[in-house]
């Protein structure tokens, strides 16, 4: 049995083999033909070494070998980005990072089922001051009754403090709506009678220059720039001022300085009006949650009574 060597090419004088392999058997790598200039072990050039798998710009190997596939970008067709070509979108500009109750659509679902409630309970406290204002029986039984308005007050009262105290009674349902139809008919009962000492028509004249002022403010507050909410500090000094100054009004009866009162008293309100508007949007300094909108249908509802109150106020004092 004869065994055939096969020889190698012949090597040029001054030469190495062609090609040059690296040999890892030793412990210094040495390329045939031969030895490495350096001594302690080199590593292998950078150019010809593989990159770490999942790094940017290199992808796996889908057949599960050594080898990589050098990648400049993302070619995957779902993809947009291209980092040689197209910068990545800024981090406001991305919709994909838009956020649960921050979503535009959730704010304006919000914004609207506020303004529905709110215009539910107007509407029943303006069935009451219409009754409470053109019919006469009524009158003269609100007229004799008197405590009727104490205990209609210690109702608003109650359900006030449960519904502003009490969170999980004002976001679970249906007690949220029981709540809130409680402190809607008893403050209806309590405008309607304080509307019934009234002439029809300053009662009329309240009504319409409330509307025209509400719902100016409120498109005002929901157009501007300017953030109504970061003052919400001297809103509630201006509300304990007021407060002392009612106090002063019992005391000192004087036609001209409860006029005063009064146009103070709607001006301030006025604001409350605009900050607690300005609540809804989300995008100010202060924002209520779109689980709130019980809370925020009361904050508006008692922002316009006040303000219609004061209102009537005004007109009945200037008429004597």
């Amino acid at each position: 049995m004869t065994t055939e060597k096969t020889s190698s090419p012949p090597l040029l004088s001054g030469h190495p083999a062609f090609p040059p392999v690296l040999d890892t058997n030793m412990q210094s790598p040495n390329l045939q033909g031969g030895a490495a200039p350096c001594g302690p072990p080199c590593p292998p050039p950078a150019a010809f070494g593989p990159s770490v798998p999942g790094a940017f710009g290199v992808a796996m190997n889908p057949q599960g070998g050594s080898g990589y596939v050098v990648n400049a970008g993302f070619n995957d067709s779902n993809c947009v980005y291209n980092n040689q070509e197209d910068p990545p979108p800024p981090f406001e500009d991305n919709e994909v990072f838009d956020f649960g109750l921050d979503n535009k659509i959730i704010r304006r679902a919000f914004i609207r089922k506020v303004f529905m409630v709110l215009t539910t309970q107007l509407m029943v406290t303006l069935a009451f001051v219409a009754i409470f204002t053109f019919v006469e029986p009524v009158k003269m039984f609100v007229a004799v009754n008197v405590w009727t308005y104490l205990v209609s007050y210690a109702v608003f009262f109650v359900s006030l403090c449960v519904i502003s105290c009490c969170g999980n009674v004002r976001r679970r349902h249906p007690w949220n709506l029981v709540a809130l139809a409680v402190l809607t008919l008893s403050m209806s009962y309590m405008v309607g009678m304080i509307a019934s000492y009234h002439d029809t028509d300053s009662v009329i004249m309240a009504v319409g220059i409330t509307a025209v002022v509400c719902f100016t403010v409120v498109i005002f507050s929901l157009q501007t720039k300017y953030d109504f909410t970061s003052c919400y500090g001297m809103l509630f000094v201006c509300l304990i001022v007021l407060i002392v100054f009612s106090i002063l009004c019992i005391i000192i009866h004087n036609r001209i300085l409860h006029i005063v009162y009064a146009g103070l008293g709607a001006l301030l309100f006025t604001c409350f009006l605009a900050f607690d508007t300005q609540l809804l949007l989300g995008n100010k300094q202060l924002a209520l949650s779109p689980e709130e909108y019980i809370f925020a249908a009361l904050h508006l509802y008692t922002d316009v009574i006040n303000i219609f109150l004061y209102i009537l106020s005004i007109i009945g004092s200037a008429r004597g």
